[in-house]
């Protein structure tokens, strides 16, 4: 990716933090417009057509992403507020730490960009179903209002920790984390 004035400006702007992610809740700075930047389906980014080749980079626009009350994502700085395009979800699961058993079960998992998100009560795990196939889209809430798909071999992991339980009369499997029970789909 070659650097144009319009990344200059927003690489310039982005805070550099010792410890923790840029407060980008806190900050109110104009819109700017939109930016030719795309985080495609499989966690992917690109500016102007071109991967962005470099992780470091990628994990630097990662920090100051928001997504607003609108549904859009933003890169936002104390000065600007630019407006990408997110094509699922704008971080992808790629690993799976499991940590005790049952109902004392711990599931951590780490993002495509290095975050981490403990499934619990402030990290939920959802499961969208696809009408016409029926085909399972499971995501992980990361952040503020961010969250991860979960990548389809992570997905299995899942699975294979998945257990039954009975709510409101239907057998349903799910995986427990933090102590909360996150159905996955129900058992036939």
């Amino acid at each position: 990716m070659s650097d144009t004035p319009k990344t200059d400006s927003l690489l310039a702007n982005i805070p550099r933090e010792k410890k923790g992610l840029p407060p980008v809740h806190l900050w109110n700075p104009p819109f700017c417009g939109d930016i030719d930047m795309r985080i495609a389906r499989d966690g992917s980014w690109f500016y102007l057509g071109t991967p962005i080749g470099r992780p470091a980079m990628v994990r630097l626009f990662s920090t100051v992403m928001r997504r607003d009350e609108d549904g859009c994502y933003y890169l936002v700085t104390p000065v600007e507020k630019v407006r990408i395009q997110v094509e699922d979800a704008p971080f992808v699961a790629v690993q799976l730490e499991v940590e005790g058993l049952g109902e004392q079960q711990c599931l951590r998992f780490v993002t495509n960009v290095d975050d981490q998100a403990e499934a619990g009560q402030e990290h939920p795990l959802r499961v969208e179903l696809d009408p016409a196939t029926q085909e399972p889209a499971p995501y992980v809430h990361v952040r503020a209002n961010l969250e991860a798909k979960i990548a389809r071999s992570v997905f299995y992991q899942l699975v294979e920790l998945a257990v039954p339980r009975e709510i409101d009369g239907v057998i349903w499997l799910g995986v427990w984390s933090g102590g909360v029970f996150f159905p996955i789909g129900p058992q036939d």
